[in-house]
């Protein structure tokens, strides 16, 4: 069972990138996903989760209104935009049962990061 990020890369401040986490192993189509990421010296944090159906997704504060998850099926990507410095950050996709899981920390499968750096 893995969860493959991809998309990572360097970008100036007001950029875009599309992050992708691909299923493979088995399938995800009934579990919420999110992503999550980790800045040096600071601990992993939530960005942004979708339900299994695409119907509801939530938001950290920090990246509400520049972010945008969605999914197909098992797979789940992140569309940033406006990106700042803050954005740096290594940023890993993850499984869980519910929204509400995934931002308790219940992780059922982590994926392996992708590193995303914003600069000025």
């Amino acid at each position: 069972v893995q969860l493959q990020a991809s998309g990572g890369g360097s970008v100036q401040a007001g950029g875009s990138l599309r992050l992708s986490c691909a299923a493979s192993g088995r399938t995800f189509s009934a579990n919420a996903m999110g992503w999550f990421r980790q800045s040096p010296g600071k601990d992993r944090e939530f960005v942004a989760a979708i339900t299994f159906n695409g119907g509801v997704t939530e938001y950290a504060d920090s990246v509400k209104g520049r972010f945008t998850i969605s999914r197909d099926k098992g797979n789940v990507f992140l569309l940033m935009n406006s990106l700042r410095l803050e954005d740096t950050a290594i940023y890993f996709c993850a499984s869980g049962r519910y929204i509400v899981d995934l931002r308790a920390g219940r992780i059922d499968y982590w994926g392996q990061g992708t590193l995303v750096t914003v600069s000025s």
